[in-house]
């Protein structure tokens, strides 16, 4: 094992006993220190990112992981307000549920507990650096964080920001840390790290999260591969449809809840997509049709027929793959067949279509008449967000405070004994 990770490791330990405990002011506090201390720090902040941002440029990183990396001052400030807006979120620690009295007068209950120590593998989006400290610090759980080499000057100005608010507000040394080691080897030490880390999350594409599955010994949590639908119905208030698919699509291409793929039915598909195609294209967004909507669209100069991958691909990208279906029962099938159990959603005014839809599309996030770029912490409020999980256990969806505790029985007696 790498002498970095074991160092950090115990120190993680420590602090993790400590922080389980620690009062909500204490854990208020340091978040409000990390928002102030990335502030004050913007010029080295954004100056380290730009020195990132150069780097990927002549790596020849995409432009949809170039975005992922850019900091700006308005990104900045958006991240300063969301360490904020976890402070001002209720502790989960500590919060008693279920809780109940048993027949022999025992009184039972579940008390909410941190996990312990959070380890997150990601690439290219240094936010998570902050994301994750503020969400763990006021859960009660230290982390160990393990940022890509193509944001290593951000990450690790980030992270010097979380320190001192940190150590200005007597959170314990340890509680959130990040390797500096670039090599790759150390990644799969962190998996099979178990003696120090409790829970794994890795952030980044479909390649990361197959290497932390298979490799682990410890529990993964995985999610952020988003083939994200929308399926306008017959009925559908055509008013909704055009704004719904810009949004969806156009507002931010490159982030795992954005639109990847249209199914609209016959019934409208003749009205409605040259709109939407028309509204589309002033966007620059390209067009991969399958052959009946391409025959709707025949002509038009941001069209092209759709590949044999294209409706089984994240675009992450200004590119949307179009399909008509006949029924709501096809396009059912397509998000079953196609899908990555993301963000998927209906525009229809048949109540009967959508509760149908919300029941049967089995995916994290499922939306009715709205833009499946809600799917995030901060928009469902919960401040800021480690990961957005597609699995069943157990967590789905965005996961902030309370996706990062367990809990345990707490027992109250009065001297009984089993019989």
């Amino acid at each position: 094992m790498f002498a970095e990770l074991k160092e950090k490791g115990e120190r993680a330990r420590r602090a993790a006993r400590r922080l389980a405990t620690l009062d909500t002011a204490t854990k208020d506090n340091a978040l409000k220190a990390i928002a102030e201390t990335i502030m004050e720090r913007e010029p080295e902040i954004l100056s380290a990112n730009d020195h990132d941002i150069d780097a990927g440029q002549e790596a020849g990183l995409s432009e949809a992981l170039l975005d992922r990396l850019l900091l700006t001052v308005h990104r900045l400030e958006g991240i300063a307000n969301d360490v904020l807006a976890v402070a001002a979120l209720p502790d989960p620690v500590g919060e008693t549920f279920e809780a109940r009295m048993l027949p022999n007068g025992l009184r039972i209950g579940k008390r909410r507990v941190p996990v312990g120590v959070i380890g997150v593998i990601y690439e290219s989006r240094p936010n998570v650096t902050v994301d994750i400290s503020a969400l763990c610090l006021k859960s009660g759980n230290a982390a160990i964080l393990r940022g890509g080499k193509e944001a290593v000057h951000t990450n690790r100005a980030l992270a010097a920001a979380v320190a001192e608010g940190c150590e200005k507000s007597g959170v314990p040394q340890g509680a959130i840390q990040l390797i500096k080691s670039p090599d790759r080897a150390l990644v799969k030490d962190m998996l099979t790290a178990n003696q120090y880390i409790d829970m794994i999350i890795p952030r980044g594409g479909a390649g990361l999260h197959k290497f932390a599955l298979e490799n682990a010994t410890i529990p993964v949590i995985t999610g952020g591969i988003g083939i994200c639908h929308i399926y306008v119905d017959r009925d559908a208030d055509p008013e909704k449809v055009t704004p719904i698919v810009h949004n969806a699509k156009v507002q931010r291409p490159t982030v795992c809840n954005a639109l990847d793929t249209l199914l609209i039915h016959r019934d409208v598909a003749e009205a409605l997509l040259p709109q939407i195609a028309d509204d589309l294209a002033r966007a620059g967004v390209e067009l991969r049709c399958e052959p009946r909507a391409l025959s709707i669209l025949v002509g038009h100069p941001a069209v092209r027929s759709a590949g044999p991958d294209d409706f089984d691909t994240e675009f992450l990208s200004l590119v949307l793959a179009v399909k008509v279906v006949d029924s709501l029962d096809e396009a059912l099938d397509h998000i079953y067949r196609h899908g990555t159990q993301h963000s998927d959603a209906i525009v229809t005014e048949n109540y009967s279509h959508a509760m149908r839809f919300v029941d049967e599309v089995d995916s994290a996030a499922v939306y009715v008449n709205a833009s499946t770029r809600f799917t995030d912490g901060g928009q469902f409020g919960l401040g800021a967000e480690v990961a957005i999980s597609t699995q069943r256990l157990h967590a789905r969806g965005p996961m902030g405070l309370k996706e990062l505790t367990t809990y345990k029985w707490v027992i109250f007696g009065e001297g009984q004994v089993r019989g």
